[in-house]
């Protein structure tokens, strides 16, 4: 994203919910749907703007299109890309009201 200032809102897609990610929110290590040109720096930033936490590092994964069958028609599943954020010890983030 070169020279574009983007928001918290439109950089982050949402959180990513399923098993894996709520275990590995137990240990300070949340996973958020990100746009498909972010890039760590600005992942960073985002986070710590929008939810006012102090992130120590970001790893991204690149999830591939899928091919999918239907009714004889060949289509894909789109891909898309994850941001596992790790948080500094004594930050949490609230993603769902428990």
């Amino acid at each position: 994203m070169k020279n574009k200032e983007i928001t918290a809102a439109i950089l982050l897609k949402g959180p990513h919910i399923s098993e894996k990610a709520t275990n590995l929110s137990e240990s300070g290590k949340y996973i958020f749907k990100v746009y498909s040109d972010a890039n760590k720096s600005e992942i960073k930033k985002a986070i710590a703007n929008l939810y006012g936490v102090a992130v120590k590092k970001v790893n991204i994964i690149n999830i591939k299109t899928k091919k999918r069958i239907m009714k004889g028609k060949i289509g894909e599943k789109p891909g898309y890309k994850k941001a596992i954020i790790t948080l500094w010890r004594g930050h949490k983030i609230e993603i769902l009201p428990h």
